[in-house]
């Protein structure tokens, strides 16, 4: 069982910037991929981003292209979202998730509690 907790969120102005963490205990984080993705008010959770238990592939949902950068570090068993020009359409709920490779690229089996992310005009 793996546990995931995420940090980082905030309120920024738009066009600003912020980077998300999401710490793992439990488990082989070395093995597993990790994504992020969002939950807006009332709407369904959304795919973000995601990275391969090596980091050596990723993959962006086409609004975060070129805007955000998802990395890791396996000797810390931390994930992270780099998140640069932001928009106040990129208010959410952000979430982290650990994926078994049956679950690779855009599936979660473990999550995390969510970190709220607040974008002003």
């Amino acid at each position: 069982q793996v546990q995931l907790v995420e940090s980082g969120g905030g309120l920024v102005q738009a066009g600003g910037s912020l980077r998300l963490s999401c710490a793992a205990s439990g488990g082989r984080f070395s093995t597993y991929g990790m994504g992020w993705f969002r939950q807006a008010p009332g709407k369904e959770r959304d795919f973000v981003a995601v990275i391969s238990w090596s980091g050596g592939s990723t993959y962006y949902a086409d609004s975060v292209k070129g805007r955000f950068t998802i990395s890791r570090d396996n000797a810390k068993n931390t994930v992270y979202l780099q998140m640069n020009t932001l928009k106040p359409e990129d208010t959410a709920v952000y979430y982290c998730a650990a994926q078994y490779p049956s679950s690779w690229p855009f599936g979660g089996d473990f999550w995390g509690q969510g970190t709220q992310v607040t974008v002003s005009s």
